[in-house]
């Protein structure tokens, strides 16, 4: 089987940082060693990062592309092959698509595109387009009429590997500013307060009604399935006491440190999103994860919407918080990868996946100027 050898590259492990060398062989890394190598044929990588591939558990990102502008809707085979491209180009090797299942838009985007976006997610992979490993993470709004029967449909996908619950009804959890919630609401276009006060009316009595019966239907769907699960926008400690009681394993996105704090005793993974470090805050107004890293209330990082954010919130978090480049690297790489059960990936270590990518510091930013999966070279 070839070898490949890499030499004069910062490396970056699980608990340390180093200039050394390492051997690919097929799909995986053979060894990992300190000092420099004679070995004919090496390639030089003249003092540029390692690190591993990066893996997303929550992106946005397909969305953007499957709806560019408000009430367009683009092929889905086609955004999802660009959506693959951003994702490589920012470093991310593994990603879960987070698709938004649930009716809660009122027959808007997200519940046109459903649908049609895990069809194309399949079809693409299967006629190998896709560059790195796309999976599937289910973000169930649990106040839509139909979730249920709408997760039934996708609960036994051979690609699902993560559930989330959410409920974006205003005036809780994320949207307890009003004032903001309308804001976001009127993103693509204007209501008159009479409007406005009845879509607040609808999707309140619609939390009413189904919040209760549909997250337990598809918390005790997805246990039964060994499917992981992840509660979002958890504001208050007893949105945590309860995700710790119905066994779930992620907090997405909590908004309070009180929040966080009761996260960390639980024992659940505490997820943030890289734009809130990358631009200095929530959009929504709620905790800033450089806040929760300071405290050391903070083990993952999701891009959220901007893919590139996940490689600059590692570098930043060595830069604003204090921390050590391999632990914050974990926050993007083997942290997200074990919150899911994959242990075949996220850290370089001789027998695990030869997922890796090259960076190099640029204007205070890390770019990645190369990204391997299992070996091949994919950007």
């Amino acid at each position: 089987m070839t070898q490949r050898i890499i030499k004069n590259a910062r490396i970056v492990t699980a608990d340390e940082e180093f200039t050394g060398c390492m051997v690919l062989e097929g799909g995986a890394i053979r060894s990992i060693d300190s000092g420099d190598t004679s070995v004919p044929g090496a390639k030089d990588w003249a003092g540029d990062w390692l690190l591993p591939g990066l893996v997303e558990l929550h992106t946005d990102n397909l969305e953007k592309h499957l709806v560019p502008r408000p009430g367009v809707l683009w092929n889905a085979h086609s955004a999802t092959v660009m959506h693959d491209a951003l994702c490589v180009a920012a470093g991310i090797t593994t990603v879960l698509d987070s698709i938004v299942i649930g009716d809660m838009d009122r027959g808007g985007a997200r519940s046109q595109t459903q649908h049609v976006s895990i069809q194309a997610l399949h079809e693409c992979r299967d006629e190998g387009l896709l560059r790195v490993d796309h999976l599937l993470h289910l973000r169930c709004e649990i106040s839509a009429p139909d979730i249920v029967e709408v997760f039934e449909r996708y609960a036994d996908d051979s690609l699902l590997e993560l559930v989330s619950v959410m409920d974006h009804t205003p005036g809780q959890r994320q949207w307890r500013d009003l004032t903001k919630y309308r804001r976001y609401s009127e993103r693509y276009g204007r209501f008159d307060d009479a409007q406005y006060e009845a879509l607040v009316a609808e999707l309140t009595a619609h939390q009413l009604r189904y919040a209760i019966p549909n997250r337990a239907a598809v918390i005790a769907a997805s246990h039964a399935r060994g499917v992981p699960l992840a509660s979002h926008d958890d504001t208050e400690v007893a949105h945590v006491e309860q995700a710790s009681e119905e066994r779930i394993a992620i907090s997405e996105f909590p908004t309070t440190v009180a929040a966080a704090q009761a996260a960390r005793s639980a024992g659940i993974a505490i997820v943030m999103g890289g734009p809130n470090l990358v631009k200095g805050g929530s959009h929504s107004g709620n905790v800033s994860a450089l806040e929760l890293a300071r405290l050391d209330l903070l083990d993952i990082f999701s891009s959220d919407y901007v893919p590139a954010s996940l490689l600059q919130s590692a570098f930043l978090l060595r830069e604003t918080a204090g921390w050590s480049l391999p632990k914050a690297v974990k926050t993007v790489t083997r942290n997200p990868a074990h919150a899911i059960g994959l242990t075949d990936r996220g850290e370089l270590a001789p027998g695990l996946r030869a997922d890796l990518i090259r960076v190099r510091m640029s204007g205070g930013m890390p770019i990645v100027r190369g990204a391997w999966h299992q070996g091949e070279r994919a950007f």
